[in-house]
Order: C-alpha cells, then sequence, then structure tokens
C-alpha cells in the first residue's frame, strides 16, 4: 500500500502544495496511493494525531510512506533518524520527494553493490538535510526567545501570555502515563478534558522541558 503524509505548522495554513506534489508523483510513478494523512502541528514533537494513527494503526510491512520533504516528517535530527529507522526495521519503505535517491526503488536493483552505494548516499542526505531540519527550528527558536524577552523589557509580557489550563509540573505528572504504554494521547486527553490544540502544545512544552534541555 501507499500513504502519504504532510504536515504544516500551526502558522501555515497551505496544505494544498505538498498534497499535491504527493498526488502528481504517484501519478508519475502509477503507484495507487490510498490515502495523504494531514496535521497543522509543530515539527518539534511526533505526537501528532494524524501521524500517530498513521504510524501505529494504518502502516504495515511492506508499504510505502511517501512525504513531501523531508522537514515535513520533524525538525529533531536524532527523533527523525530514530523514526526512519523504526520504519526500516518494520520494512516499511519512506519516500522524500526533496531527496530524489530516495524515490529510486531498491528492491528492483538486481546489483547488490549499487544498492549499498544507493542506501549509503541515502543515509548521508538524510543526516544533512536532519540537521539543517533542526537548525531551522533552532534559529526560530531564539528568535522567538528574543522577541518574548523583548516584550518584558517593553512591559508588554502580560499582553504575550495566554491562561494555562494546567500547569507544566501537573501535565507531566500526567504524561507520563502515556510514556509508559498505560494510556493512549487520545484517552488522556479525554481525562484532562483539554482540546486536542492546547493537548499537543503541552505535549510540545513538555518534550522541550524534559528531553531537550
Amino acid at each position: 500500500m501507499y500513504y502519504g503524509y504532510h504536515r504544516v505548522s500551526t502558522k501555515e495554513q497551505n496544505l494544498d502544495r505538498g498534497v499535491k506534489g504527493i498526488e502528481d508523483f504517484c501519478k508519475l510513478k502509477s503507484y495507487p496511493l490510498q490515502k495523504i494523512f494531514l496535521d497543522k502541528m509543530s515539527g518539534k514533537t511526533f505526537d501528532r494525531p494524524r501521524y500517530t494513527i498513521l504510524k501505529e494503526d494504518v502502516l504495515r510491512p511492506g508499504d510505502t510512506l511517501i512525504l513531501y520533504e523531508l522537514d515535513r516528517l520533524g525538525r529533531n535530527k536524532k527523533e527523525i533518524i530514530d523514526e526512519l529507522r523504526y520504519y526500516e526495521d518494520h520494512d516499511i519503505r519512506v519516500i522524500f520527494l526533496d531527496i530524489p535517491t530516495s524515490t529510486i526503488d531498491l528492491s528492483e536493483e538486481s546489483d547488490s553493490m549499487n544498492k549499498l552505494i544507493t542506501d549509503t548516499i541515502n543515509k548521508v542526505i538524510i543526516e544533512i538535510y536532519a540537521m539543517q531540519a533542526e537548525t531551522e527550528i533552532q534559529r526560530k527558536e531564539k528568535r522567538q526567545r528574543e522577541g518574548i524577552e523583548a516584550k518584558k523589557a517593553r512591559g508588554e509580557w502580560d499582553d504575550y501570555g495566554r491562561h494555562r489550563v494546567m500547569s507544566s509540573e501537573e501535565f507531566a505528572k500526567q504524561y507520563k502515563k502515556v510514556e509508559q504504554g498505560k494510556i493512549g494521547s487520545l484517552e488522556l486527553m479525554r481525562q484532562l478534558k483539554m482540546k486536542r490544540s492546547t493537548y499537543f502544545k503541552y505535549v510540545s512544552e513538555y518534550k522541550e522541558r524534559y528531553h531537550y534541555e
């Protein structure tokens, strides 16, 4: 089966470019595209509703996952590599349309040396692209921090903040149940009576605070 995945940040509104790119590629290759899964969320976390369903409930060994660009998968280099290792271990092929060598079907390549060379090239390019994606998000976060500090200096901080549903510390205690596999994100969302956007905002904050410091 062939599936697509595309993500844009909450500030971006247009999913059409990536969707059309995936659809056009599948038409060109005569791949029977089943469905494209879409998220409007930050790439800093992989705990996204549609992506989670695609990864955990839909994709099976032998399937192919197609993305328009590598940074649509994520923005953290280590986590990108970990995700790709998961797909490799589960015999799920991943294609990035901005990495042409990843579109080569190695299963049809009879020369083992060519397979090895192409696979090595793919991994090197992916490492570089993943590093660029992570660097870009770090630049954005730096600009955001500088903007917040500037607001504080001007005495405008109260205008910037919003009322929190719960403290970060309390959410961390609750979210550990998800990390430990006791419940899923949807169940915790219901228990905390949070909207999806609020829940995943808290998840993103949690991962930044406890995983990346």
